[in-house]
């Protein structure tokens, strides 16, 4: 019997932080990898060395510009499958240059499935977020809008809790090695939080893109063993520090105090850290057929685990 030929898939943003592992583990899947690049990129020396060698790894590398409609329909004519990893961190807005993407795939017409670039808390959920934190949330309504509008077959990924940015400081903001001897704990330390490792996050987003389960729904990415609150995610690093931290509880109103003397850019990741620790943003119960977790469609899928995460710090 003739295997199924697999999708070829085309990353968008393949040399940003998860754009990479999306690209490595599209390629360790078996999917024909695409990776479009803007011609601007050649200015960048590390953004080079790091484009071409995801070549030398089986990738194949597409021009194209988010800013010229004819280049990206050129380049999607030649796959089936657009994933966005376009940066969208409080650093960086690049959500809304997703709409000439949505352009181009209308056009093109023959785009068997899109990944907008939403990976964290699910925006659809997120009309009560707090400013300045609501802007992403906004412009990946009008993404979604534009997406749905134009009868895009669609999947979006919820990916909670990126484990690099909020595992080893124990969800300390601006620290990313676990502390010594104090740690704050924002509210009351247990709202459930997600946390995940960004291979598993893009090997999961890969699963999703020819699931027909996943088609035009929100998939959560929830492996069950990780959804801890930041209390139990400390308690798992005392006991393998051998260690027992002061705690210095912070509560709503200190955290919103102290979000004031970040700068602009910066009060809008420490908004998001108040909407998972102290709102509890990310856990809630899944309803509605348009809304699948992770784990009941790979349960078999062997995620690292917070305390296998833990382990590489001690």
């Amino acid at each position: 019997m003739e295997q199924k030929q697999k999708d070829r898939v085309l990353i968008v943003g393949g040399t940003g932080y998860l754009g990479r592992r999306l690209v490595q583990a599209s390629l360790a899947l078996g999917y024909p990898t695409f990776v479009l690049y803007r011609p601007e990129i050649a200015s960048d020396p590390e953004k080079v060395q790091m484009l071409f060698g995801l070549k030398r790894k089986g990738a194949t590398l597409l021009k194209g510009s988010l800013n010229d409609l004819r280049s990206l329909v050129s380049a999607l004519k030649q796959v089936d499958v657009v994933i966005s990893a376009l940066a969208g961190n409080h650093l960086r807005l690049a959500i809304l240059e997703q709409l000439t993407l949505v352009e181009a795939i209308k056009e093109v017409g023959t785009i068997k499935r899109f990944l907008p670039s939403e990976f964290g808390m699910d925006a659809g959920r997120m009309e009560h977020a707090i400013p300045p934190g609501d802007q992403i949330f906004a412009e990946k309504r009008v993404v979604r809008r534009a997406i749905e509008k134009a009868g895009i077959p669609h999947t979006y990924v919820s990916a909670n809790c990126f484990a690099a940015f909020f595992l080893p400081g124990l969800a300390q903001i601006g620290c990313f090695m676990p502390p010594s001897d104090h740690v704050l704990i924002y509210g009351s330390g247990d709202k459930k939080c997600i946390w995940l490792d960004e291979d598993d996050i893009a090997m999961y987003v890969m699963k999703t893109v020819d699931d027909p389960r996943t088609l035009n729904k929100t998939v959560y990415l929830r492996p069950p063993a990780n959804i801890l609150s930041q209390l139990e995610v400390v308690n798992i690093w005392e006991k393998l520090a051998g260690t027992e931290l002061q705690k210095t509880f912070v509560s709503d109103e200190e955290f919103l105090a102290m979000m004031e003397k970040y700068e602009l850019p910066h009060q809008i990741g420490i908004a998001h850290v108040y909407q998972i620790f102290c709102v509890g943003d990310l856990y809630f119960p899944l309803e509605g057929s348009d809304k699948v977790d992770s784990h009941d469609l790979y349960p078999e899928y062997k995620y690292v685990t917070v305390e296998e995460y833990l382990k590489r710090f001690v």
